[in-house]
């Protein structure tokens, strides 16, 4: 089944069970995707839709950060319970341990040696993780590995 197909299971589930929030949510991201697939006048795969889901999950991430600076909790709250829910689409994420590995592996590979390398290296490890990491994150990481 695909990632498509399990987002309209499930908001047909939330229909039938009465849970308006995850139906909300669930809504949200299936017109991100109809979007982006009019946008670009094709289907997206279930690569391009984790594309659509990250992009959601990064969005919720910035909006809490902003809200709790503004100090408005109420909204911080709304913005994580639709993160939680948006993150259960996602595959499972790499561990600290496996991130590190697979940084090292890149970086190997790709014979990476500075700086100016990052951007090769981070579109190899996008290509490996894609929805398994935070890439921020994995930019840190790699930074400070070619710094």
């Amino acid at each position: 089944m695909s990632l498509k197909d399990t987002l309209t299971e499930d908001m047909k589930t939330a229909m039938k069970a009465g849970d308006k929030d995850r139906l909300a949510v669930v809504r949200l991201i299936l017109a991100d995707i109809k979007r982006v697939e009019v946008d670009s006048r094709q289907e997206l795969d279930d690569a391009g839709l984790l594309g659509v889901i990250e992009k959601a999950v990064k969005q919720r991430r910035d909006s809490i950060e902003q809200f709790t600076k503004g100090g408005r909790e109420d909204l911080a709250a709304k913005e994580q319970a639709e993160l939680e829910v948006i993150e259960t689409y996602l595959p499972e994420q790499l561990s600290a341990e496996e991130l590190d590995a697979l940084v090292d592996e890149v970086i190997a590979a790709t014979g990476a040696e500075s700086i100016r390398d990052m951007g090769k290296v981070m579109g190899a490890i996008k290509a490996k993780a894609a929805g398994r990491a935070d890439m921020g994150a994995v930019g840190a990481r790699v930074k400070a590995r070619l710094a």
